[in-house]
């Protein structure tokens, strides 16, 4: 599984996994114990986890989900340290820890709370989403590009 996978539905609490699409919704699953079935339309509002990102104080950056799981992941493992019903200044201060340049006046802590729910969550049902992040992180820092200068050399050669 995916982030691309994973849904948020507004006003419905967890996680949902994309079964598949209809001709006006989706068709998703719940990640906890029930696996109950919901069906979405026009009236819902579903976020997939790998289009949201945290604001930054850069008002042009954004930083994606993916990068914020992973940062937690390589840092605190399995136990962040913090739940959903931690204290507001833990929250804030978990964030900061995580993404310091987050933008504090509009990224709330009931978005923080989600994000460490959907950690929690993650973990517990889908480890390997962790563990893509991780290679895929791997992977980007171990590719290296060549410059333009680079390539207009070989070209001369």
């Amino acid at each position: 599984m995916e982030l691309k996978d994973i849904a948020a539905v507004s006003g419905k609490p967890g996680l949902f996994k994309v079964v598949k699409p209809t001709r006006t919704g989706l068709v998703l699953e719940s990640l906890d114990e029930k696996n109950s079935r919901l069906i979405t339309g026009p009236h819902h509002r579903v976020s997939l986890l790998h289009e949201i990102s945290i604001y930054t104080t850069d008002y042009d950056k954004t930083i994606p989900l993916q990068e914020i799981f992973t940062k937690i992941h390589k840092e605190f493992g399995d136990d962040p340290g913090v739940s959903g019903k931690s204290d507001p200044d833990e929250l804030k201060a978990f964030i900061a820890h995580i993404a310091p340049d987050y933008d504090t006046e509009r990224v709330y802590v009931s978005d923080m709370k989600k994000l460490v729910n959907w950690y929690l969550i993650l973990l517990k049902v889908a480890p390997e989403v962790m563990e893509e992040a991780k290679q895929n992180d791997s992977d980007t820092k171990t590719e290296v590009k060549e410059s333009p200068k680079d390539i207009s050399e070989q070209e001369q050669a």
